[in-house]
C-alpha cells in the first residue's frame, strides 16, 4: 500500500486548486502535481468539512479507522 501524501502537499495542492485562475480545470492542477483528478476532488471536499463549510467525518476523525478491513478468514490451522 503507498504512503499518504503529507498533510503540507495536501493543503498546498487545494490552496493552488482553490484560488486558480479562470479557466484552468481541476485536472490541470492535478495533472501539474502528479495526482489523480478525482484524488484533488476528494482532498478539496474533506478540506471543506475540516473547516466546517460542509459536514461530514474530518482528516482527525477518520485517521481512527484501520486503513483496511480485518479478514474473518481465521488462517492456516494447525496439523
Amino acid at each position: 500500500m503507498p504512503k499518504p501524501y503529507p498533510s503540507e502537499f495536501r493543503d498546498d495542492v487545494v490552496r493552488v486548486a482553490r484560488n486558480r485562475e479562470p479557466g484552468v480545470t481541476i485536472e490541470q492542477i492535478a495533472k501539474d502535481f502528479g495526482i489523480h483528478p478525482m484524488m484533488l476532488q476528494k482532498w478539496m471536499s474533506r478540506a471543506d468539512i475540516d473547516e466546517g463549510s460542509k459536514t461530514g467525518q474530518t482528516w482527525t476523525e477518520a485517521a481512527g479507522f484501520p486503513p483496511y478491513q480485518v479478514s474473518r478468514w481465521p488462517g492456516p490451522r494447525a496439523p
